[in-house]
């Protein structure tokens, strides 16, 4: 219990705390805070395998690289809330904190410490922010998978997965909050306003799958795409669709978020797709993908009664930097040479 009372305490006060730093500085500043061990564990090669080795499921089953926040002391804690501030959107910011105080709630419920540890979450370096124009670097743990990659200060965020369990909280004094809940209800919003015919088209099977399709894949193609296109949809119904692609995009800084739903609307928009799965109810099972060019989206909410929830964004080119990658080598002198 004393666990779970002062990491909620620690989160509760990094959000009163004002951050100003830019990105970098915040990433050098939070590196310089670590001792020789911890820089050890947390920084490693640009190249290492562990970039883009990732998962979702509890540090315990799934080991990672990097630092825990479980080896941090309160400095080192609330300067890496100022990165995670820093990289992310407050919206983003918050859901991130808020996954990670649900493992406190899975704590109280199994009592399994080893299993439900809300400091089993892990920050990884690749390169050196302070001299490389190239470095990335990751924050993940349970439900959370943010992979971070900067170019010159040009910034990616992919892939990005955030879950939640419970998705709504049954018992206790904190029981009917709810996690990634517009996520889901948008998405319900939209599959019940089509008509009888768009949601023959819409609903591709009747049963959900169990999981988000493309796993933990280091790499992802774009899937045959199914569902109904944006240019079929009603004008009310295509502003719900992208609602919902807002949201997903809120986890992103302000300016990332509106140049890609930009570039979304511009050169994407006639093969945007809407899919769907299983049921159309709260409660039971359901799971949809929304596709585009150059992205894809998964969510689902089929485990534990429906009220486990997977969401994550993949961009076919830029998963881990890629297209930032291919950049940096094209007009680098240095690897020209």
């Amino acid at each position: 219990m004393k666990k779970i009372i002062t990491i909620t305490l620690l989160f509760a006060t990094s959000f009163l705390l004002a951050f100003h730093s830019a990105p970098l500085e915040s990433a050098i500043n939070f590196l310089n805070s670590l001792n020789q061990n911890q820089r050890t564990k947390a920084q490693l090669p640009f190249d290492d395998v562990s970039k883009s080795t990732w998962h979702y499921i509890p540090g315990s089953m799934w080991p990672r690289k990097g630092v825990s926040l479980a080896d941090l002391d309160g400095n080192q804690k609330k300067l890496l809330h100022n990165l995670l501030q820093n990289f992310l959107s407050e919206t983003g910011y918050k859901k991130t904190v808020k996954i990670i105080d649900l493992e406190n709630v899975l704590l109280e419920q199994s009592g399994n410490s080893i299993r439900r540890d809300p400091e089993k979450y892990f920050v990884a370096f690749y390169g050196n922010p302070k001299k490389d124009s190239l470095w990335s670097w990751s924050f993940e743990g349970h439900h959370i998978s943010l992979n971070f990659t900067v170019l010159n200060g040009k910034t990616s965020i992919a892939p990005r997965f955030l879950g939640a369990n419970p998705a709504t909280i049954q018992t206790g004094i904190r029981k009917g909050e709810r996690t990634l809940n517009r996520e889901d209800d948008l998405g319900l919003k939209l599959i019940n306003s089509l008509n009888k015919e768009q949601r023959e088209i819409a609903i591709f099977q009747k049963k959900p799958f169990s999981d988000i399709v493309t796993g933990n894949s280091i790499e992802v193609q774009p899937i045959k795409p199914i569902g109904i296109k944006f240019k079929e949809l009603k004008s009310n119904q295509q502003v719900i669709l992208l609602e919902l692609l807002d949201e997903y995009l809120s986890t992103l800084d302000i300016e990332q978020a509106h140049k890609r739903i930009k570039k979304i609307r511009s050169e994407e928009i006639d093969v945007l797709s809407f899919g769907w799965a299983g049921a159309t109810i709260l409660g039971e099972g359901h799971y949809y993908r929304i596709q585009g060019k150059s992205f894809l989206i998964e969510f689902d909410n089929t485990q534990n009664n429906a009220n486990h929830i997977h969401t994550v964004w993949r961009d076919f080119d830029g998963d881990f930097g890629r297209d930032l990658i291919i950049e940096h080598y094209k007009n680098s002198n240095h690897h020209k040479n």
